[in-house]
């Protein structure tokens, strides 16, 4: 059995997009290795992310000891695929490292279609990813089998969540020859530090990407209904994305112009000022940094019944809805903001919880204990 080395470990973290909450865990982790004393690398698309990434990969880059390698990976499969994977092991080979973590599905795919390599271990987080698609479609039913194909060539499972370990044993299978763990994601301390509401808050927040797995557009539905049964709700949206221009549209649909605001992308924080209730109107999520987030700071929140967000909530699900449901939604929001007292108590207690079972310091020791576990079955 090869011997766990005693010096740093030489670490790889592979993303397609740098962007939204896996990019935050990755730089999380990075960040939190780094200190630990170990020499840290990133590999990440450079098709998306735009001047966020940059900045983002420019600022950490001093730090990584291994470097940053951006390379264009398109996010459906494409004919450039095998070129870009070949170039991406190119990398990997010529880093010489100990840990090569795949984040989400395209990068988890490039790490392992290699064989086995006696220097370093595969490790997989899906982050959701494939696993968010139904297997009924075509693209649930290629990625399960590619998924499945490449099961057995993977040293390490890392899953942010029960729920996404437990989703990928039922439509995948459960590994045999890889250690399975499950490792919270994360919060830094300063994200604990209360945040004020701004002059110009408006009832209700949304933070986070505009896409149709996020269900903004299920958002502005319970605003809209809200304001037909008499309750003159406000909103916030903070983020931008794919649906930007469709959202607007459903906006001026609704009649909403005056109700709902865009203040584009911010820092989370910054958008938690802007509403007196954050919600998180998911269809599908794995282990979403902006709850965990919006917890810790003790927003008063409500969220969709999906993923890994009832794991957050742990005993607070009573602020939980049922998912894919305006009706729903609309209930949730109407109570919370009819009784703001119980909303503040409730987010009091789940910022305790947050503090004690979600930080950053127990992420990076949790997934580096996970590595080495990995390296000695091996």
């Amino acid at each position: 059995m090869p011997e766990i080395p005693d010096r740093p470990l030489r670490i790889v973290h592979a993303v397609r997009a740098p962007v939204g909450g896996i990019f935050r865990h990755i730089l999380d982790l990075a960040n939190g290795q780094i200190d630990a004393g170990h020499h840290v690398g990133i590999i990440a698309d450079s098709l998306t992310g735009g001047d966020r990434a940059s900045a983002a990969l420019a600022e950490i880059a001093p730090r990584l000891k291994l470097g940053v390698r951006r390379l264009a990976i398109h996010r459906e499969p494409h004919p450039a695929d095998l070129l870009v994977c070949a170039r991406f092991m190119y990398l990997v080979s010529h880093l010489k490292p100990d840990v090569v973590h795949g984040h989400g599905a395209k990068a988890g795919a490039f790490i392992r279609m290699r064989g086995r390599s006696k220097r370093f271990i595969r490790v997989y987080t899906p982050h959701g990813g494939s696993l968010h698609y139904p297997l009924s479609t075509w693209r649930g039913a290629f990625y399960s089998r590619l998924e499945r194909a490449l099961m057995n060539n993977t040293e390490l499972f890392l899953f942010e969540s029960a729920f996404a370990r437990d989703t990928y044993q039922r439509t995948i299978g459960t590994p045999t020859a890889a250690v399975v763990r499950c490792v919270f994601n994360g919060v830094t301390a300063v994200e604990f530090d209360p945040v004020a509401l701004a002059p110009d808050a408006t009832d209700i927040a949304y933070v986070g990407e505009f896409r149709h797995i996020k269900g903004a557009d299920l958002l502005i539905d319970a605003v809209a209904r809200l304001r037909a049964d008499g309750k003159p709700v406000t909103l916030t949206l903070a983020g931008d994305g794919e649906e930007l221009a469709s959202l607007k549209s459903q906006v001026e649909k609704h009649s909403l112009t005056e109700a709902v605001r865009f203040i584009g992308h911010v820092k989370a924080r910054f958008g938690f000022s802007k509403g007196k209730l954050l919600v998180v109107p998911s269809r599908g999520d794995s282990m979403p940094y902006v709850v965990i987030e919006a917890a810790a700071a003790g927003i008063p929140m409500v969220a969709a019944n999906v993923g890994g967000i009832p794991e957050i909530f742990g005993p607070h699900q009573d602020a939980l809805f049922a998912p894919n449901s305006v009706g729903a939604m609309a209930d949730a929001i109407g109570a919370a903001l009819d009784d703001p007292n119980t909303a503040a108590t409730r987010a009091k207690t789940l910022r305790e919880r947050i503090f004690m079972h979600f930080s950053q310091k127990a992420m990076v020791e949790g997934v580096l204990a996970s590595y080495r576990e990995a390296v000695a079955r091996r």
